[in-house]
């Protein structure tokens, strides 16, 4: 037997309701301005040392994975650290690199290169063994060997992670201190041409001279805000550039004759590593000349006697 139809048209009129009415009390509540939202602009500059999460902020989904897995992979990395050493050293590489200077995190990456490595490593012992069961041992070596790879890999990575910012740095320097010698040529103070280059450029050597603009606005004298930077710093150009701006200022010298002399010596350093690259690539072409084309060549224009001559003989 089938309803009437004013029962099923009041059931759906009800139900429409309902449904607009979840709509629009769900529609208060996105649009009321959440705490952290309010909060967060006040307190964003603050040390974040000992923070606990804000309400109404999300925990992140891998939360539980870290929980669960982050203590014993924290404690592997401190073995790293015990057994490897060099936190010094592994702390100028992360700043010249540009990254956090954390070197614990630095040995928790380390542990997960490995680990990852050697879940490779491992995968591939499994399918050898499905096939020849007596190569147990020599996985088990590979597996270790992939593990001591990858911990040592990821440190090789920082090498290039420093050389690829190190080479951006060299490129950036002569056009950022032109810039520079333009801005104080025109007029700028030294901190006021800083903050115009720094405002209009973005790069490597961009974001130390933000570092040093920074420190110079917490009351840091420029001279030593620049000595901190060719302190920090691993390449002789821009140690010399940072000196010769602490210099100029500290004595009073044409701060734009030295930066224009500054970005030719760079630009002539530049020239000069291209010389040299190019000399060794050219030896370098040499080895594929002289072991592959050479002996193919001398092939080709003896092969045909020495066929004709074992031919002629009877």
């Amino acid at each position: 037997m089938s309803a009437p139809p004013a029962l099923t048209g009041a059931v759906l009129g009800g139900a429409a309701a309902l449904g607009l009415l979840l709509v629009v009390a769900r529609l208060r509540v996105v649009r009321r301005p959440q705490l952290a939202i309010r909060v967060l602009p006040y307190v964003r500059d603050l040390p974040q040392v000992g923070r606990t999460p804000l309400a109404g902020v999300p925990a992140s989904r891998t939360s539980a994975v870290v929980g669960v897995f982050g203590p014993p992979v924290r404690r592997a990395a401190a073995l790293v650290e015990r057994i490897l050493g060099g936190a010094t050293s592994v702390r100028r590489r992360l700043e010249r690199a540009g990254l956090e200077p954390d070197v614990h995190g630095f040995r928790v990456e380390q542990v997960v290169w490995g680990l990852a490595a050697f879940a490779l490593a491992a995968a591939f012992g499994l399918l050898r063994a499905m096939s020849d069961p007596g190569s147990a041992l020599g996985s088990a070596v590979v597996c270790l060997a992939a593990l001591a790879g990858g911990v040592l890999g990821r440190d090789w990575w920082l090498g290039q992670q420093v050389l690829r910012r190190e080479r951006l740095i060299l490129a950036e320097l002569p056009t950022l201190s032109e810039l520079l010698s333009l801005a104080v040529a025109a007029g700028e103070s030294p901190v006021g041409a800083l903050d115009r280059v720094v405002r209009r450029s973005d790069g490597a050597l961009s974001t130390e001279l933000a570092g040093v603009l920074a420190g110079v606005r917490t009351g840091e004298p420029v001279a030593h805000a620049f000595d901190r930077l060719a302190a920090r710093t691993g390449l002789p150009a821009v140690a010399r550039f940072a000196q010769g701006i602490a210099t100029a200022v500290e004595r009073g010298t044409p701060l734009a004759d030295v930066l224009h002399a500054q970005a030719a010596d760079v630009r002539e350093a530049g020239r000069r590593d291209l010389i040299e690259s190019a000399a060794r690539r050219e030896v370098a072409m040499m080895v594929p000349v002289v072991f592959l084309v050479l002996p193919v060549t001398v092939l080709f224009a003896f092969w045909p006697g020495a066929v004709g001559l074992d031919l002629a003989v009877p």
